[in-house]
Protein backbone atom coordinates (compact mmCIF):
# COMPACT_ATOMS: atom_id res chain seq x y z
CA UNK A 1 0.00 0.00 0.00
CA UNK A 2 3.04 2.23 1.00
CA UNK A 3 4.53 1.70 -2.75
CA UNK A 4 1.40 2.77 -4.31
CA UNK A 5 1.11 6.08 -2.93
CA UNK A 6 4.89 6.60 -3.59
CA UNK A 7 4.23 5.73 -7.39
CA UNK A 8 1.38 8.50 -6.99
CA UNK A 9 3.72 11.15 -6.44
CA UNK A 10 5.69 10.05 -9.45
CA UNK A 11 9.01 9.77 -7.87
CA UNK A 12 11.15 10.38 -11.30
CA UNK A 13 9.98 13.20 -11.61
CA UNK A 14 10.18 14.67 -7.79
CA UNK A 15 13.79 13.81 -7.89
CA UNK A 16 14.67 15.39 -11.64
CA UNK A 17 12.93 18.65 -10.17
CA UNK A 18 15.55 18.42 -7.14
CA UNK A 19 18.53 18.33 -9.38
CA UNK A 20 17.49 21.95 -11.06
CA UNK A 21 16.33 23.04 -7.99
CA UNK A 22 19.58 22.82 -6.24
CA UNK A 23 21.55 24.21 -8.87
CA UNK A 24 19.29 27.27 -8.53
CA UNK A 25 20.00 27.01 -4.59
CA UNK A 26 23.37 27.03 -4.92
CA UNK A 27 23.78 29.47 -7.51
CA UNK A 28 22.26 31.74 -5.01
CA UNK A 29 24.52 30.62 -1.87
CA UNK A 30 27.74 32.30 -2.96
CA UNK A 31 30.64 31.44 -0.88
CA UNK A 32 28.87 30.05 1.85
CA UNK A 33 25.95 27.47 2.34
CA UNK A 34 23.00 26.74 4.56
CA UNK A 35 23.37 22.72 4.39
CA UNK A 36 20.42 22.57 6.94
CA UNK A 37 18.16 24.91 5.04
CA UNK A 38 19.07 23.17 1.73
CA UNK A 39 17.80 20.03 3.03
CA UNK A 40 14.78 21.67 4.56
CA UNK A 41 13.92 23.09 0.51
CA UNK A 42 14.35 20.41 -1.02
CA UNK A 43 12.18 17.89 1.44
CA UNK A 44 9.68 20.45 1.21
CA UNK A 45 9.61 20.98 -2.38
CA UNK A 46 9.57 17.50 -2.93
CA UNK A 47 6.40 17.32 -0.69
CA UNK A 48 4.32 19.81 -2.83
CA UNK A 49 5.72 18.23 -5.98
CA UNK A 50 4.49 15.03 -5.38
CA UNK A 51 1.06 16.29 -4.20
CA UNK A 52 0.84 17.95 -7.50
CA UNK A 53 1.66 14.40 -9.47
CA UNK A 54 -1.10 12.92 -6.57
CA UNK A 55 -3.69 15.27 -7.85
CA UNK A 56 -2.75 14.38 -11.64
CA UNK A 57 -2.65 11.54 -11.34
CA UNK A 58 -6.77 11.67 -9.81
CA UNK A 59 -7.42 13.75 -12.56
CA UNK A 60 -6.37 11.85 -15.38
CA UNK A 61 -7.33 8.59 -14.04
CA UNK A 62 -9.77 8.01 -17.24
CA UNK A 63 -7.12 8.99 -19.76
CA UNK A 64 -4.30 6.75 -17.90
CA UNK A 65 -6.44 3.88 -18.70
CA UNK A 66 -5.99 4.45 -22.35
CA UNK A 67 -2.03 4.49 -22.39
CA UNK A 68 0.50 1.79 -22.11
CA UNK A 69 2.62 3.56 -20.16
CA UNK A 70 0.13 4.41 -17.50
CA UNK A 71 -2.49 2.10 -17.07
CA UNK A 72 -1.25 0.44 -14.59
CA UNK A 73 -0.77 3.29 -11.88
CA UNK A 74 -2.30 2.94 -8.39
CA UNK A 75 -5.27 5.42 -9.54
CA UNK A 76 -6.37 3.04 -12.48
CA UNK A 77 -5.98 -0.29 -11.08
CA UNK A 78 -8.13 1.01 -8.03
CA UNK A 79 -4.97 0.50 -5.22
CA UNK A 80 -5.78 4.20 -4.17
CA UNK A 81 -9.05 5.49 -3.79
CA UNK A 82 -10.28 8.75 -5.15
CA UNK A 83 -10.49 10.15 -1.21
CA UNK A 84 -7.51 9.06 0.34
CA UNK A 85 -5.36 10.35 -2.68
CA UNK A 86 -6.70 13.80 -2.49
CA UNK A 87 -6.29 13.48 1.45
CA UNK A 88 -2.93 12.61 1.28
CA UNK A 89 -2.41 15.09 -2.23
CA UNK A 90 -3.51 17.67 0.92
CA UNK A 91 -1.44 16.44 3.56
CA UNK A 92 2.22 16.57 1.17
CA UNK A 93 1.13 20.15 0.05
CA UNK A 94 0.09 21.78 3.56
CA UNK A 95 3.36 19.92 5.03
CA UNK A 96 5.34 21.18 1.99
CA UNK A 97 4.27 24.97 2.36
CA UNK A 98 4.46 25.16 5.72
CA UNK A 99 7.94 23.66 5.27
CA UNK A 100 9.23 25.69 3.00
CA UNK A 101 7.96 28.99 4.51
CA UNK A 102 9.43 28.44 8.02
CA UNK A 103 12.40 26.64 6.94
CA UNK A 104 13.50 29.81 5.13
CA UNK A 105 11.25 33.09 6.01
CA UNK A 106 10.53 33.44 3.06
CA UNK A 107 7.59 34.65 1.28
CA UNK A 108 8.86 35.35 -1.95
CA UNK A 109 9.95 31.70 -2.59
CA UNK A 110 6.76 29.79 -0.87
CA UNK A 111 4.58 32.08 -3.03
CA UNK A 112 6.05 31.02 -6.27
CA UNK A 113 5.69 27.41 -5.37
CA UNK A 114 2.34 27.95 -4.36
CA UNK A 115 1.66 29.72 -8.39
CA UNK A 116 3.52 26.45 -9.82
CA UNK A 117 1.29 24.24 -7.87
CA UNK A 118 -1.97 26.03 -9.03
CA UNK A 119 -0.77 26.48 -12.71
CA UNK A 120 0.23 22.89 -12.93
CA UNK A 121 -2.73 21.28 -10.83
CA UNK A 122 -5.35 23.76 -12.21
CA UNK A 123 -4.88 25.47 -15.37
CA UNK A 124 -2.57 22.59 -16.50
CA UNK A 125 -3.80 19.29 -15.54
CA UNK A 126 -7.66 20.62 -15.48
CA UNK A 127 -8.07 22.01 -18.38
CA UNK A 128 -4.87 23.04 -21.03
CA UNK A 129 -3.43 19.45 -21.41
CA UNK A 130 -7.02 18.27 -22.72
CA UNK A 131 -8.21 20.69 -24.48
CA UNK A 132 -5.10 22.79 -26.13
CA UNK A 133 -1.78 22.26 -28.44
CA UNK A 134 -0.67 25.03 -25.55
CA UNK A 135 -0.90 22.99 -22.71
CA UNK A 136 2.55 22.06 -23.17
CA UNK A 137 3.65 25.64 -22.25
CA UNK A 138 1.11 26.24 -19.63
CA UNK A 139 2.43 23.71 -17.91
CA UNK A 140 6.11 24.71 -18.58
CA UNK A 141 5.58 27.66 -16.64
CA UNK A 142 4.97 25.25 -12.93
CA UNK A 143 7.63 23.11 -14.17
CA UNK A 144 10.61 25.94 -14.18
CA UNK A 145 9.66 26.86 -10.75
CA UNK A 146 11.65 24.58 -8.65
CA UNK A 147 15.46 26.15 -9.90
CA UNK A 148 13.64 30.06 -9.13
CA UNK A 149 12.38 28.86 -5.59
CA UNK A 150 16.17 26.99 -4.81
CA UNK A 151 17.45 30.54 -6.14
CA UNK A 152 15.04 32.73 -4.13
CA UNK A 153 15.08 30.60 -0.75
CA UNK A 154 18.74 30.80 -0.97
CA UNK A 155 19.42 34.43 -1.68
CA UNK A 156 16.23 35.98 -0.61
CA UNK A 157 14.93 37.66 -2.88
CA UNK A 158 13.47 37.57 -6.52
CA UNK A 159 16.01 39.21 -9.06
CA UNK A 160 17.25 39.04 -12.86
CA UNK A 161 19.11 35.66 -12.15
CA UNK A 162 15.77 34.50 -10.99
CA UNK A 163 14.07 35.80 -14.11
CA UNK A 164 16.69 34.10 -16.53
CA UNK A 165 16.21 30.92 -14.63
CA UNK A 166 12.45 31.27 -14.92
CA UNK A 167 12.95 31.54 -18.56
CA UNK A 168 15.56 29.19 -18.85
CA UNK A 169 13.59 26.21 -17.49
CA UNK A 170 10.67 26.99 -18.98
CA UNK A 171 11.89 27.09 -22.94
CA UNK A 172 13.80 23.68 -21.36
CA UNK A 173 10.28 22.37 -21.23
CA UNK A 174 9.25 22.34 -24.46
CA UNK A 175 11.39 20.47 -26.86
CA UNK A 176 11.75 18.24 -23.65
CA UNK A 177 8.09 17.22 -23.73
CA UNK A 178 7.92 17.20 -27.43
CA UNK A 179 9.91 14.74 -27.68
CA UNK A 180 8.06 12.61 -25.49
CA UNK A 181 5.34 13.42 -27.32
CA UNK A 182 6.62 11.99 -30.46
CA UNK A 183 8.37 8.61 -28.44
CA UNK A 184 4.77 8.16 -27.26
CA UNK A 185 2.59 9.20 -29.91
CA UNK A 186 0.58 6.10 -29.91
CA UNK A 187 -0.50 6.67 -26.07
CA UNK A 188 -0.97 10.36 -26.56
CA UNK A 189 -3.50 9.66 -29.46
CA UNK A 190 -5.30 6.60 -27.95
CA UNK A 191 -6.05 9.19 -24.77
CA UNK A 192 -6.86 12.30 -27.49
CA UNK A 193 -4.43 14.53 -25.60
CA UNK A 194 -3.68 17.28 -27.99
CA UNK A 195 -0.01 18.01 -28.08
CA UNK A 196 1.55 20.00 -30.90
CA UNK A 197 3.58 17.16 -32.96
CA UNK A 198 0.16 15.42 -33.06
CA UNK A 199 -1.97 18.34 -34.45
CA UNK A 200 0.65 20.05 -36.09
CA UNK A 201 2.96 17.27 -37.13
CA UNK A 202 6.23 15.80 -35.90
CA UNK A 203 8.31 17.80 -39.11
CA UNK A 204 6.89 21.49 -37.75
CA UNK A 205 7.08 19.95 -33.93
CA UNK A 206 11.34 19.60 -35.08
CA UNK A 207 11.50 22.79 -36.04
CA UNK A 208 9.91 24.52 -33.22
CA UNK A 209 12.38 22.34 -31.08
CA UNK A 210 15.28 23.04 -33.08
CA UNK A 211 14.32 26.62 -32.26
CA UNK A 212 13.58 26.76 -28.66
CA UNK A 213 16.94 24.80 -28.27
CA UNK A 214 18.63 27.38 -29.98
CA UNK A 215 16.49 30.15 -27.31
CA UNK A 216 17.72 27.91 -24.34
CA UNK A 217 21.13 28.13 -25.14
CA UNK A 218 21.35 31.99 -25.66
CA UNK A 219 19.08 32.84 -22.82
CA UNK A 220 21.14 30.57 -19.89
CA UNK A 221 24.40 32.32 -21.23
CA UNK A 222 23.14 35.54 -19.77
CA UNK A 223 24.01 34.74 -16.48
CA UNK A 224 27.45 35.29 -17.31
CA UNK A 225 27.48 38.96 -18.61
CA UNK A 226 25.17 39.68 -15.85
CA UNK A 227 27.44 38.36 -12.84
CA UNK A 228 25.78 35.56 -12.24
CA UNK A 229 27.97 33.06 -13.17
CA UNK A 230 31.65 32.51 -14.90
CA UNK A 231 33.48 30.79 -17.50
CA UNK A 232 33.12 27.20 -15.73
CA UNK A 233 29.13 27.79 -16.32
CA UNK A 234 29.44 29.47 -19.59
CA UNK A 235 31.42 26.44 -21.14
CA UNK A 236 28.99 24.15 -19.82
CA UNK A 237 25.95 25.95 -21.23
CA UNK A 238 27.37 26.66 -24.57
CA UNK A 239 28.80 23.07 -24.98
CA UNK A 240 25.77 21.30 -23.71
CA UNK A 241 23.47 23.35 -26.01
CA UNK A 242 25.27 23.02 -28.83
CA UNK A 243 25.15 19.21 -28.39
CA UNK A 244 21.50 19.02 -27.58
CA UNK A 245 21.48 21.72 -30.80
CA UNK A 246 23.08 19.13 -33.26
CA UNK A 247 20.99 15.87 -32.37
CA UNK A 248 17.90 18.81 -32.91
CA UNK A 249 18.92 18.94 -36.54
CA UNK A 250 19.60 15.79 -37.01
CA UNK A 251 16.10 15.03 -36.57
CA UNK A 252 15.20 16.68 -40.04
CA UNK A 253 17.00 13.78 -41.79
CA UNK A 254 16.10 11.13 -39.67
CA UNK A 255 14.75 7.52 -40.93
CA UNK A 256 13.17 6.66 -36.78
CA UNK A 257 11.64 9.51 -35.39
CA UNK A 258 11.29 7.16 -32.29
CA UNK A 259 14.93 6.83 -31.92
CA UNK A 260 15.85 9.92 -32.19
CA UNK A 261 12.97 11.93 -29.95
CA UNK A 262 14.46 9.42 -27.60
CA UNK A 263 18.20 10.49 -27.62
CA UNK A 264 16.75 14.14 -28.09
CA UNK A 265 14.72 13.47 -24.70
CA UNK A 266 17.90 11.80 -22.84
CA UNK A 267 19.76 14.62 -24.14
CA UNK A 268 17.69 17.17 -22.45
CA UNK A 269 17.96 15.56 -19.03
CA UNK A 270 22.02 15.57 -19.73
CA UNK A 271 21.79 18.92 -20.30
CA UNK A 272 19.89 20.60 -17.57
CA UNK A 273 21.80 17.96 -15.18
CA UNK A 274 24.89 19.46 -16.56
CA UNK A 275 23.59 23.33 -16.11
CA UNK A 276 22.89 23.04 -12.88
CA UNK A 277 25.78 20.86 -11.48
CA UNK A 278 27.80 24.16 -12.91
CA UNK A 279 25.63 26.55 -11.63
CA UNK A 280 26.56 24.79 -8.50
CA UNK A 281 30.53 25.19 -9.57
CA UNK A 282 30.63 28.14 -10.07
CA UNK A 283 28.40 30.96 -8.91
CA UNK A 284 29.56 34.79 -8.49
CA UNK A 285 27.95 37.74 -6.13
CA UNK A 286 25.69 39.58 -7.87
CA UNK A 287 26.04 43.13 -9.24
CA UNK A 288 22.36 43.86 -8.46
CA UNK A 289 20.08 44.34 -5.54
CA UNK A 290 17.10 42.55 -6.77
CA UNK A 291 13.28 42.86 -7.36
CA UNK A 292 12.22 42.04 -3.98
CA UNK A 293 13.88 41.22 -0.67
CA UNK A 294 12.56 39.02 2.32
CA UNK A 295 13.35 39.85 5.38
CA UNK A 296 16.47 40.04 7.20
CA UNK A 297 15.60 37.19 9.46
CA UNK A 298 16.03 34.89 6.55
CA UNK A 299 19.22 37.06 5.38
CA UNK A 300 20.80 36.31 8.31
CA UNK A 301 19.36 32.27 8.39
CA UNK A 302 21.01 31.45 5.43
CA UNK A 303 24.46 32.18 6.95
CA UNK A 304 26.81 29.71 9.41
Amino acid sequence: MYRSYLKLTKPGIVLGNMISLSGGYFLASRSTINWFQLALVLLSVALVIGSGCTVNNVVDRDIDALMARTRNRPMVSGEVSTRSALSFAALLALSGFVLLFQGTKCAVAALLLFVGYIVYTGLYTLFFKRRSIHGTMVGSFSGAMPPVVGYCAASGRFDTAALILWIVFCIWQMPHSYAIAIFRSSDYRAAAIPVYPLVKGTLAAKHHMIGYIVAFTCVATLLVPLGYAGAIYLLAALASGIGWFWIGVRGLTTQDDIVWARQLFFTSIAVVTILSIAMSIDRFSPPHSGLRRCSSQHMSASKF
